[in-house]
């Protein structure tokens, strides 16, 4: 269990670094303020928790819209040319020289 754990954390930090943060940083809000009987930082933690899930669930969502509402490329040029194909080069054999 730790070891999967582990893999998802660093998995989720590699990711989204910054909303990875703020959700830890609200998770240790909550657990302080819950512990702490401080129930003001509690309610902030995880509001902060929740704002940072929602935040990255509506850009998933915006990125997820934007890639199905692609189209395919048009392409401004014919796929023919409409230039004649140039001649292949051949290395030719030059006479021999007689200076050395």
């Amino acid at each position: 269990m730790n070891l999967i754990w582990t893999r998802f954390l660093r998995s989720a930090y590699r990711s989204e670094p910054i909303t990875s943060f703020v959700i830890t940083a609200g998770v240790v809000e909550a657990t302080i303020g819950g512990l702490g009987e401080h129930w003001s930082l509690m309610t902030f933690g995880l509001g902060t928790v929740g704002a940072a899930i929602a935040l990255r669930w509506w850009q998933h969502q915006r990125r997820h819209l934007s890639t199905v509402s692609e189209r395919s490329p048009v392409y401004a040029l014919p796929p023919d040319s409409s230039r004649p194909v140039l001649p292949t080069l051949r290395l030719s054999q030059k006479p021999p020289s007689g200076k050395r």
